[in-house]
């Protein structure tokens, strides 16, 4: 096997933020915004699935739904994971992108709750695969010094999807626009029309050159990054630093295992303590959201949108404001004390929820709060895993503990809490709240005691190719 010596990673660690990487985190990072907007409509759209005649569900059938959405999510994460590695990112963020907008598109069309579930599961499937192709190809275009700012903003862009399905649900379960039968299908169509217009932007990105690589098409590599040099067209400070390859070391199954079970158990058991926590945290809450506002403040259907407005712009700004922390501080302590404090805040207001001790507004201003912080939060669980995992690993490493975070704390969260919201006690909610917090406050610990300074560190350096020659 061929020895290759390339300076592929040390010239796009070395480029300035340019035009291009605005168009990358664009096309790429629209992903966030869809799944917002999908799971912002699973949650503000419950009242109007509820009272749609055709469907007529109850909280449990909109648990089960949820459910399967992230189970689709699951498996396509391992799916079409496994595949980006295998074939590469850009390839495989077309097809991801076409499987999402043809089932959401479908979820519009939907005729029981057999149907809706079905649609919804391979909507989650394309939405999962998105993931592990999408955060791949931007953690290997940004450059390291800003690869920790850049991918929670992008991250955190889910709750731009958020409002966008909040004000969507606004407007058209609105009685003067379409109202509740006709709307919340309409709803559904949003992010189909989305998923066109980004289906066209991406056909102008490139493969990654960090993927090339390593799959034997060095001069491809090298043709991309000097493309893009030739764009920001500034005189560029040299490059320093080689990488010594294996020419195409094609990584396995077997790898795969040996790297999380033997080389990097405690990188592995940092990954999947911040995953699950964060997607038990966040799906727990977020999914339930217009349940809880419906069932223990009467707030009716087509309102409930107006109180996810303050959630969502809390959730923004959380990444873009403690973002640059992550760079500077660094990723062990920002990670430890935002997940910590996430916990700790979500006791504090669901106390006071259980207690009746505020309004439909007072708790939607406190878990504003409160995900300020844990929007970074989550978001830095996405930056960890991509970071700290070889390269030719590294979508499916991604797609597998965002599957066993979902898996474990995602799917069973919904379904949780629409059995809880159901029976109509705020002690009973306050107790899945608290066990948020406790997986929130368990997953600070881990990472404080094993976690990885990855910040303004090349990939390469973070976590060394299989590849590598010695």
């Amino acid at each position: 096997m061929a020895i290759l010596t390339t300076d592929v990673p040390a010239r796009l660690d070395r480029l300035p933020f340019a035009a291009f990487h605005r168009r990358v985190i664009v096309a790429l990072g629209v992903t966030w915004i869809l799944d917002g907007l999908e799971v912002t409509l699973a949650g503000t759209l419950a009242s109007a699935l509820q009272e749609s005649p055709s469907l007529q569900f109850n909280a449990t059938d909109i648990g089960l739904a949820n459910g399967a959405y992230l189970a689709g999510a699951v498996i396509g994460a391992l799916v079409f994971g496994q595949l980006a590695d295998r074939f590469g990112r850009k390839r495989l963020f077309t097809v991801t992108l076409l499987v999402y907008l043809i089932a959401t598109a479908a979820t519009g069309l939907s005729w029981n709750l057999s149907s809706f579930a079905l649609f919804r599961f391979f909507t989650g499937a394309g939405i999962g695969g998105e993931y592990a192709a999408i955060n791949s190809a931007i953690q290997e275009l940004i450059p390291a010094r800003l690869r920790g700012r850049v991918d929670l903003a992008v991250n955190g862009s889910f709750w731009a999807g958020a409002a966008l399905g909040a004000i969507g649900s606004l407007t058209l379960l609105s009685p003067a626009t379409l109202g509740v039968e006709f709307g919340w299908r309409a709803c559904f169509l949003i992010g189909a029309l989305l998923g066109l217009v980004v289906l066209r932007l991406r056909r102008y990105l490139p493969e990654s050159p960090r993927w090339l690589m390593t799959h034997g098409r060095a001069a491809e590599a090298h043709d991309v990054v000097a493309a893009i040099e030739r764009e920001i067209g500034t005189d560029l400070p040299p490059a320093i630093g080689t990488v010594r390859l294996h020419d195409d070391r094609r990584a396995t199954l077997a790898d795969a295992a040996r790297v999380l079970l033997l080389h990097h158990r405690r990188r592995a058991l940092v990954a999947i303590s911040l995953m699950v926590a964060q997607a038990f945290f966040y799906n727990a809450i977020f999914f339930s959201w217009a349940l809880v506002l419906t069932r223990f403040y009467q707030v009716p259907g087509d309102r409930v949108g107006w109180y996810l407005l303050p959630f969502c712009a809390g959730n923004v700004a959380g990444p873009l404001l403690l973002g640059p922390l992550f760079d500077r501080v660094g990723r062990r302590v920002m990670i430890a004390v935002t997940y910590a404090l996430s916990g700790i805040l979500l006791l504090i207001v669901g106390a006071l929820f259980a207690r009746d001790a505020f309004g439909a507004t007072g708790l939607a201003v406190g878990l504003a709060i409160v995900f300020f912080v844990a929007s970074a939060a989550a978001s830095s669980a996405y930056l960890t895993v991509g970071e700290t995992f070889p390269l030719e690993l590294r979508a499916l490493t991604i797609a597998i503990f965002y599957a066993a975070g979902t898996g474990l704390g995602g799917v069973a969260a919904p379904i949780l809490f629409g059995r809880l919201i159901a029976g109509g006690s705020r002690m009973e909610v306050f107790g899945g709240y608290t066990l948020g917090a406790v997986l929130m406050l368990a997953a600070a610990a881990v990472v404080a005691r094993w976690g990885v300074d990855a910040e303004r560190r090349s990939l390469e350096d973070v976590t060394r190719p299989l590849s590598h020659a010695d």
